[in-house]
Formats: structure tokens, C-alpha cells, sequence
């Protein structure tokens, strides 16, 4: 079912108006910081205009490594019908030296002389960090307004922005104070996110300010975090949706005061210093297209115009295995003992259709090749694709490509479904589908064998994927903004093999759950046996019951130690019957305050993929996760047990 070959890059390229005027094609114009991706400048403009960004700030270090003069990077630009609208930082402007003060203004003369060939005609100065900051609110706002009406004499404009981290001015109120102060048509504020919300700012507050003294908008999010904020600014920012801060009600209180330019991304991030420019680029701009929408519902009298609603999923329609010669045979081994039928046979593809009630797995064969080199002798399998139930598949289509999530180039046969699938920021195909008899099943030929009641397994309660550490936060803004999904908080538990951040993405209904996981730090070439695990986790309304029926059936369940059930027999109050039962079928227990959790874990199928079966008690929420270490070593446990002839830990049970 999955479709192979190279994810476009997306070029659209739309222009508009600012909320004041949003009558063009309905969005605000964007920009970005040249701080926010990797690579040279170059690099940066090429991505920036690939992405369908309206214009760019210009970061001076970037200009200062780059070959271009500042008229060559202006004609550039231009070629990329991209607009330069802000230069920065000028630092440490202010000073109690008058001679270090004279100085500044002359290199304050020179930038002005760079954005006269650049054609920008705004600066940001940061508020002062230096010793020698002003701390006076009138001689502050008297050497701002020196600096001010140098630049108003060129016809350029200095927007002051206060740094969360000044040495006097740190604040949003105090930098409005002093330009307040200052009076001069030649300065007005710069206001960054970050630098407000970190430290706790009131956005209502902006009602007092004119919206023609705002003379910049800069936007990041952020996770929440305690710990130094400049530290936390320069290492940990995010875009718009994915973190903690309320960006939409920030936005809309700018707007509200007749704000007039561009929403620009000013993001300082480790991962997105290293990522690959292009892909940071369109992460970026899907940010601002999310917060967009959430502006365009919040204010409808806005005139923006947001995308096609996410139509509402109401759950799987298929998970998909992508597998070869040797884990393909295992893999139809494992679901036929945990009670699935293979009931269909694709008309064109090397896929097999396998069904238990509402539970369906697809193994796609597709990497079944003679000149494929095998890493291990498990074979390779992995999840491949996705296939999500949608009230409308085309709308659903519709909105991935407006949220710049293309969709994906696919080979059908004459007499099979039109499916659309978009690709997940970790390469998983994601496909919108209905399952209705002339829908996505009828691709599949009957095999004449019948399903049958099973084990029990009702469906697909969710899937867990591990996430490459740089896609993390990119796939969590994916599954929020393509698919309509809320993102859960992020959380952290110490693995064996080092510290783990996990954070689940589900629908209203929780009819569709995802667990992304990623681990946040692995060096040096020692590495658990299953480094990047996938599963996918099977409902059940009985888990004793399933799992003995499993057992019956040679299902490879993962056995687990002793100390594990005796752990939980101190930390919980349960009857002797289930324990009695999660010693026997080596099931796991977890509970919050709503209810409980029962699972069960299978042994890994080729490299990396496992089945976990569920049952959910009461209103319980969550996915095991406080179970996840336990998991972890089972697991590089039975992989030793695999690879080495003699093994130097034998489970006692005889399992």
C-alpha cells in the first residue's frame, strides 16, 4: 500500500495582506530570521523561498561569514521575490560612558550604511547587557532618541526590543517606557514572544501601546522549563505549536493594536542549527500556517482565511509493516498467534491483509530483494504507513497540502481505490481512507479464509513510534497541524540506555492515539538491541483472557523478571487473582487516577517492531509509559538470549 520515492519540496508560494487587510489570499505576510536554520546564507534564502516565506530577517553574523556584499544579497533576494524587513542585533547601544556612547553611534552609522544597500529600512536594538547600561529611564530614552533621529534622517526606523535577560531593561513595559520617552517617530518596539512570556508578561497590557510604535513582531514558543532564561532562550526555543506558550492569544493582542507587519520567526534551537535548512524551513512555515488558523477562528472578522477544517477521524483503518523474506515469514507467524486471519491478497502489491475484528495489519513485502544486504538475521520490518479513518479522505488531503504536507506520488491499478497519504516528519506514510466495501478493501483479493473470533483483540488501541531526536518537536506540530490532533504534554523517564522523551498526540475522541518517543542524547557505538522500537498496541476488554488464549497459541510473549510483579504488589492495592494472573502471563500494570492500564509486550519481529496488547480500566489515559524501562531490558534481554549460543542469564520459569 505504502508508495515509494523522494517527498516533494513544497514551492507554493502565496501572497497576501497583514490581518489589518487579509482580502488578498487571507494570510498574514511571513518571515524568518536567517538565525533559524542551518547552513550558509545561502542555504538559509534558498529554504526560506522554497518554503513560501514572504520575507526574511537578516542575522549580521550571517551576513558578516557570507561572500555577498549587502547589495548582492538584496538583488538576491529580490531574484527569490523575498522581502529583507528586519536587520539584527545591534547590541549595547546605551551607555553611562559618553565616549563609549559616541562610539556606538558611529558603529550604529556604518550598520546604517549596510541597510542602505540591503534595502531594509528597520534595526533591532536589543536592550544593553553590558555594565555600563544605562539604568536612568530619561537618559536612556535621550540616547535612544540620539540614535533614533540618526537613523529618521536616512529614512530608516530603530525597533528597541527589551532582551528577557537585561541588565535594566528586561521587561516589555520598560522598553515601551523608554521609547515612551524617547518621542521620536523613528522608534518604536520590537516585541518578541520569548522575551514577554518567559518572564511571566501580560499581552493585554499591548492595548495601551499605538500600533504604529510596534514596529516588529518576533515569535517563538517554548517549552516550560526551569532554568536560567538565557540559557533557556538560546538552546531551547520552538516554533509556534509546539510548546507551552499561548501564541494565538499573544498574536491577537498585537494585532488587536493595528499592528502592520509581518509575523516573524525568531528561533533559537540546537537541532534546528544542525537540521537540514529545507526541512527546517517548511516545519517553520507549517507553524505559522497552525497559528494562523487559530487566529483566522479566534477573531473570524480577522479576514484571514484558514485552511480546510481537519475532518474528524474516528479511527484505523490498517497499520502497515513494511518487511522482507525473513521477518515477512515470522511476522505472519506472530499474527496468526495472536489470533488474526490473513484474509486478503493485494490485486497489484506484495501486501497481505490480515484481520481481527476491527484490527487489521497490512505486511508489505516490498523489501523482499535478492540485492538487499540483511544487518541482522532477525530480518528488517519496520511501520511503514498508516491508514486512518476520515469523514472526507479529499478534504482531509486538501487540508495536509494547505498545512505544506503534499501529497504523495502513488502507483494504482486500474480497478483499485484512490488513496492519498502524506509523509510523517520520520518517513511514515500517513493515509486517509474509509473503510466501506468499495473502499481501500476491495484492493484485496479474498483468500477464502474466514475470520474468526480470535483472541479476543477488538482493534488498534494505538501506535508507538520512536522518532529521530531532531524530528521530535517537527512531529509533533505534523500531527497537530495536518491531522487535527492535540498534542499531550512532554514528558521524560531514564531507560536503560539513557533518557527518553515521550509525548502522545490523540483526536478529541481518543479514537486515534500516537505515542512518539525519541531518545534525547545516544553517543558512541554501544547501543540497546533494539535502539529505535515501533509497536503497535492491540485493544482488548480482557487481557487475562487474551493473554492465556496468546500463550495457548505459542504467541512469543515477552517474559519479564519476578522483581517487576513484586514491585507491584508493594506499590498497589490489587486483588490476589490479578496478580496471580500478571505473574502468570508476565503483563504489566500501571494506573493514574482515573483508572488502570494492563499490557503485555510480544518479542521484537525483525529489527525493531513488537505488538503489545491493552486494557484500559475505568478512564485511565495514558500508555504505560512508567512501564517502558522494564520493557527496554526484557527486551535487549531476549535479543542477548538470541544472538549468543550460550547465554549468561537464563530465565528461571524455563521461558
Amino acid at each position: 500500500m505504502s508508495s515509494s520515492g523522494p517527498r516533494p519540496p513544497h514551492h507554493s508560494k502565496a501572497r497576501g495582506g497583514t490581518l489589518q487587510g487579509a482580502t488578498g489570499r487571507g494570510h498574514c505576510r511571513r518571515a524568518i530570521a536567517t538565525v533559524c536554520l542551518s547552513g550558509t546564507l545561502e542555504d538559509k534564502i534558498a529554504a526560506a523561498a522554497s518554503a513560501g516565506f514572504d520575507g526574511i530577517e537578516v542575522f549580521e553574523p550571517d551576513l558578516v561569514a557570507s561572500p555577498w556584499s549587502p547589495a548582492e544579497l538584496a538583488a538576491r533576494c529580490a531574484d527569490l521575490d523575498l522581502s529583507i524587513d528586519l536587520y539584527q542585533p545591534f547590541r549595547d547601544l546605551d551607555s553611562t560612558d559618553d565616549d563609549r556612547f559616541a562610539r556606538n553611534l558611529r558603529r550604529a552609522e556604518h550598520k546604517f550604511d549596510v541597510m542602505a544597500q540591503l534595502g531594509v529600512d528597520t534595526v533591532l536594538v536589543c536592550s544593553s547587557v553590558a555594565p555600563d547600561a544605562v539604568d536612568d529611564a530619561d537618559r536612556l530614552a535621550g540616547q535612544l532618541a540620539t540614535a533614533a533621529a540618526r537613523a529618521g534622517d536616512r529614512g530608516l526606523r530603530i525597533a528597541y526590543e527589551a532582551l528577557a535577560w537585561g541588565r535594566h531593561v528586561s521587561t516589555w513595559e520598560r522598553s515601551w517606557d523608554a521609547v515612551r520617552r524617547a518621542g521620536s517617530p523613528a522608534l518604536g518596539l520590537c516585541l518578541d514572544s520569548f522575551h514577554v512570556l518567559s518572564r511571566g508578561g501580560d499581552p493585554a497590557g499591548f492595548a495601551d501601546v499605538p500600533g504604529e510604535k510596534l514596529f516588529f513582531l518576533q515569535l517563538a514558543d517554548a517549552p516550560r522549563l526551569a532554568m536560567d532564561v538565557l540559557q533557556w532562550s538560546r538552546h531551547h526555543r520552538l516554533f509556534p505549536g509546539q510548546g507551552s506558550f499561548d501564541l494565538p492569544g499573544f498574536v491577537a493582542a498585537v494585532l488587536a493594536t493595528g499592528y502592520a507587519g509581518p509575523l516573524s520567526l525568531e528561533v533559537f534551537n540546537d537541532v534546528y542549527r544542525q537540521a537540514d535548512p529545507a526541512r527546517t524551513a517548511v516545519d517553520a512555515m507549517r507553524s505559522l500556517q497552525w497559528l494562523e488558523e487559530a487566529l483566522a477562528l479566534r477573531e473570524p472578522a480577522s479576514g484571514l482565511i484558514p485552511p480546510p477544517a481537519a475532518p474528524a477521524l474516528s479511527g484505523w483503518s490498517f497499520t502497515e509493516l513494511g518487511v522482507d523474506g525473513v521477518s515477512g515469514l515470522r511476522a505472519a507467524e506472530v499474527l496468526a498467534a495472536l489470533g488474526f486471519t490473513h484474509t486478503g491478497q493485494h490485486r497489484s502489491k506484495p501486501v497481505q491483509l490480515w484481520e481481527q475484528n476491527h484490527a487489521r495489519v497490512l505486511l508489505n513485502a516490498y523489501d523482499n530483494r535478492a540485492d538487499v544486504v540483511r544487518p541482522a538475521a532477525t530480518g528488517v520490518a519496520s511501520v511503514v504507513a498508516l491508514g486512518l479513518e476520515s469523514a472526507d479522505p479529499g478534504r482531509s488531503a486538501a487540508r495536509a497540502e494547505a498545512m505544506s504536507a503534499p501529497v504523495l506520488p502513488r502507483t494504482r491499478g486500474a480497478a483499485e481505490a484512490e488513496l492519498s497519504a502524506v509523509a510523517a516528519p520520520d518517513g511514515t506514510q500517513v493515509f486517509f481512507t474509509r473503510t466501506v466495501p468499495d473502499g481501500w478493501p476491495a484492493d484485496f483479493l479474498p483468500t477464502g479464509q474466514q475470520a474468526g473470533p480470535g483472541a479476543g483483540i477488538t482493534g488498534v488501541d494505538h501506535v508507538g513510534l520512536t522518532q529521530p531526536f531532531d524530528s521530535f518537536d517537527e512531529a509533533g506540530l505534523f500531527y497537530r497541524a495536518v491531522l487535527g490532533l492535540e498534542s499531550q504534554e512532554v514528558t521524560e523517564l531514564a531507560a536503560p540506555f539513557g533518557l527518553v522523551r515521550t509525548r502522545a498526540v490523540t483526536d478529541p475522541d481518543r479514537s486515534v492515539r500516537l505515542a512518539l518517543s525519541a531518545a534525547t542524547l545516544r553517543r558512541g557505538g554501544w547501543a540497546p538491541g533494539v535502539p529505535e522500537p515501533q509497536y503497535v498496541a492491540l485493544a482488548t476488554d480482557d487481557l487475562v483472557a487474551t493473554a492465556a488464549a496468546l500463550r495457548a497459541a505459542g504467541a512469543p510473549l515477552l517474559p519479564l523478571p519476578d522483581n517487576y510483579a513484586d514491585d507491584l504488589e508493594a506499590r498497589f492495592d490489587l486483588p490476589a487473582e490479578v496478580l496471580a494472573a500478571i505473574r502468570e502471563h508476565d503483563l504489566m500494570y500501571e494506573e493514574d487516577g482515573a483508572g488502570g492500564y494492563l499490557h503485555l509486550a510480544t518479542e521484537v519481529l525483525g529489527d525493531r517492531v513488537f505488538f503489545e496488547v491493552v486494557q484500559r480500566l475505568g478512564g485511565y489515559d495514558g500508555y504505560g509509559t512508567a512501564d517502558a524501562p522494564v520493557r527496554m531490558a526484557a527486551h535487549r534481554r531476549r535479543r542477548q538470549a538470541a544472538a549468543v549460543p550460550v547465554p549468561r542469564w537464563t530465565d528461571p520459569r524455563g521461558r
